[in-house]
């Protein structure tokens, strides 16, 4: 995820205007909002703006279509028409009126391939409701329909969502921008055999009928309404807490995730009150495209992160940090997008850090440095290069480019070197007041700037390279440095095969491979050479037995390795594994050191391994992978 900054902002309107100790009915600050120019939406929010949502669906698994209503409440206005986003929608007709409804006219624009197309609703001047009747279609980018043979019950379908970042208006037509925060109900029907849990207050066990109610309270962005529909049951965890699974994963989910009431009691110590209610997570199957996915109340996870040893766990550290930085404290548009992920990965290391001590913390962190010199470099040699800036301008372009290690770990590194200048009290002061300023608002990384100057680094007299860091490419020389030991070990071992020892008979003597974290073998696989020998390789993968017994992310990282030297002998366990994974991360770059080979035969495998895998993929692994292989 990459792009170039934006050099000034659009102010199109100030839409209201109150005292910074304002409250509406939530409780929610209503600080002073501004509107600018989202580049991503095709909707008129400057002038009306949807308040309030309220669904009515009907999921229907025999033809894979959403049946539904999406009511609309709407802001005060003094307008003609309203404009909402649609991809992939079957509109059937528009009405407006709450409990009498008279038809409205509408129109369609054409479609662009990025953003969708225009649906213009015809009302008179003051109009409150707008109903809007559809259908979702093959189309629908964000629905992921999944037999049941993709599940780990393999007895009923599954159904989830991902909005992120624009494909909320695939499968509902609403004003698709982070500016726009509103609430959302919800009733659903689904099979009886199956429960539907929402990022919203959530039912914990089935009813006969199929029929749920949903309330999200919390003003919210749009890419964060998220549903999944499946076979499922929940274990609580804790007071608040606890998780839906199919049954056949509900003991390893309980034990992996058996931390997390401690979690969020370690978030609160850190920056604030969890202002949420509940926390809650659900395990969807392989297909899904990320790690974890933070909506709200409902954080969305893959199984890739059951790692058996609790070493995946910053993922879930991760998703909840989401619940202030992201959900509570949202980017205004996706170039702003790393106020969402450099915010979040800064706060869920502090989380590990509280948990799990300083040496796990160091550990997370230094993997992501290594992710980010290597991310830096790639976009650097790209297509654009001014995507290594924290500011982005994502004009004409997916802003799913945007999500790359740039604003996750850059982004983090930025607010580490601030803590290490100010010191941690300080710092952790500042965010504290920031959560606390900009709850439940959208906001850019200039109102960021703003507060860190003047409520930081001046009165602290603070002198800092702010914009090299935001506006400029690369990392500014004044980064934190991280160093672990463990790590450090591991590098050491890796050299000494490099030049030839043996380190079997001596640092590996006896060694298993539960031996060591997943941390420490990424370090190992990554400081290996591309010529490393296939006599080396096989001597490895049979002491450990990485291709076949690993858990999900040493197995990527030993793939990539395994392309690099062209250690064949693993193909059939490396096709099932592309086959079975959807979590783009950890997929992506197996393929594109595939198609970078200068041997056909690895064009080959990749290609006819992503025409087996394709159809267990999300649009978002799909479409990513497709542009890999089809180049």
């Amino acid at each position: 995820m990459k792009q170039y900054f934006i050099f000034s902002i659009l102010i199109i309107q100030i839409l209201f205007s109150c005292s910074p100790n304002q409250k509406n009915e939530n409780n929610e600050s209503l600080a002073h909002v501004e509107t600018i120019k989202d580049q991503h939406t095709r909707a008129n929010i400057e002038e009306i703006r949807t308040t309030h949502l309220h669904l009515e669906l009907d999921i229907n698994f025999e033809n894979k279509i959403i049946y539904g209503v999406a009511r609309h409440q709407m802001s005060e206005n003094n307008i003609d028409h309203a404009i909402f986003d649609i991809k992939g929608l079957e509109i059937i007709k528009t009405t407006v009126g709450e409990k009498e409804e008279t038809a409205a006219d509408f129109t369609i624009s054409d479609d662009d391939e990025l953003l969708g197309a225009a649906l213009t609703v015809k009302i008179e001047p003051g109009t409150q409701f707008i109903n809007i009747y559809y259908q979702t279609t093959e189309n629908s980018e964000a629905l992921d329909w999944l037999p049941a043979e993709l599940t780990e019950g393999k007895v009923h379908p599954y159904l989830y969502t991902q909005g992120q970042a624009i494909l909320t208006r695939s499968w509902i037509p609403l004003q698709d921008s982070p500016m726009n925060r509103i609430t959302y109900s919800a009733d659903i029907t689904v099979p009886s055999e199956l429960i539907a849990v929402m990022s919203a207050d959530n039912p914990t066990e089935k009813n006969d009928e199929g029929k749920y109610h949903f309330m999200m309270k919390q003003k919210i962005p749009s890419y964060l309404i998220a549903l999944a529909v499946g076979d499922l049951v929940y274990t609580s965890l804790g007071e608040n807490c606890g998780i839906y699974s199919e049954k056949e994963l509900e003991d390893a989910c309980a034990y992996e995730f058996g931390d997390l009431p401690k979690m969020i009691s370690a978030a609160e110590g850190l920056y604030g009150e969890y202002l949420w209610d509940q926390y809650d997570i659900v395990m969807l199957p392989y297909s899904f495209p990320f790690g974890g996915m933070e909506n709200p109340r409902l954080t969305f996870a893959n199984p890739t992160i059951l790692a058996g040893d609790r070493s995946s766990t910053s993922v879930v550290a991760h998703e909840l940090a989401h619940s202030w930085s992201g959900n509570l404290v949202t980017n205004a548009t996706w170039d702003d997008f790393w106020l969402n992920e450099g915010f979040t990965v800064y706060f869920e290391n502090r989380i590990m850090e509280e948990i799990y001590g300083k040496e796990t913390a160091d550990i997370l962190a230094t993997i992501e440095y290594q992710d980010l010199t290597a991310s830096i470099t790639d976009i650097g040699q790209s297509e654009f290069p001014e995507d290594t800036r924290l500011k982005l301008e994502l004009n004409d372009r997916n802003p799913d480019e945007g999500m790359t290690d740039i604003a996750y770990v850059k982004g983090a590194f930025f607010l580490r070197t601030i803590e290490q200048s100010v010191g941690r009290e300080k710092h952790d002061s500042f965010l504290s007041q920031y959560f606390q300023d900009h709850a439940f608002q959208s906001i850019t990384t200039e109102i960021f700037v703003e507060d860190l100057k003047n409520k930081l680094l001046d009165p602290n007299a603070i002198s800092f390279n702010i914009d090299e860091w935001i506006y400029q490419e690369g990392l500014p020389e004044n980064h934190l440095k991280i160093k672990s030991q463990r790590l450090e070990k591991m590098v050491a071992i890796a050299e000494k095969s490099k030049t030839g020892k043996d380190i079997f008979s001596s640092d590996f003597k006896d060694a298993e491979r539960n031996d060591f974290i997943t941390q420490e073998w990424l370090t190992f696989f990554r400081t290996l050479s591309p010529e490393t020998s296939i006599a080396t390789m096989t001597q490895l993968d049979a002491q450990f037995k990485f291709s076949s017994d690993a858990n999900a992310i040493v197995k990527s990282d030993w793939f990539k390795l395994s392309a690099q030297t062209h250690y064949r002998e693993q193909s059939p366990e490396m096709q099932k594994y592309l086959i079975k994974i959807g979590r783009r991360w950890l997929i992506e770059g197996i393929y594109q050191i595939l198609m970078d080979s200068d041997d056909a035969q690895d064009h080959h495998f990749a290609r006819e391994t992503f025409e087996k895998a394709k159809n267990g993929y999300h649009f978002v692994s799909r479409s990513t992978i497709e542009g890999i292989v089809k180049k």
